[in-house]
């Protein structure tokens, strides 16, 4: 299924969840984007080119998932 994602410009490292955050628009919904990689965990500032990419794992993530409870988590090695 290929949903249509607006994605605020609101990305973020969330210290409680130790994963980057951005929220989203999703079928009128406020969805956040949970990002968990060791390798961003260690970034202090991720650049416009590397926030496109993660923009494009969650489209691509969303094919074959649902958020669940307004949420997505995304566990990359």
């Amino acid at each position: 299924m290929n949903q249509a994602i607006l994605f605020n410009d609101d990305l973020v490292f969330d210290e409680e969840a130790q994963a980057w955050k951005m929220s989203g628009i999703l079928s009128g919904e406020l969805i956040q984007v949970y990002f968990h990689s060791p390798t961003l965990k260690h970034t202090t500032s991720i650049d416009n080119c590397t926030k496109y990419d993660l923009e494009e794992i969650t489209e691509l993530w969303l094919e074959d998932n649902e958020p669940e409870h307004g949420e997505i988590h995304i566990y990359q090695p």
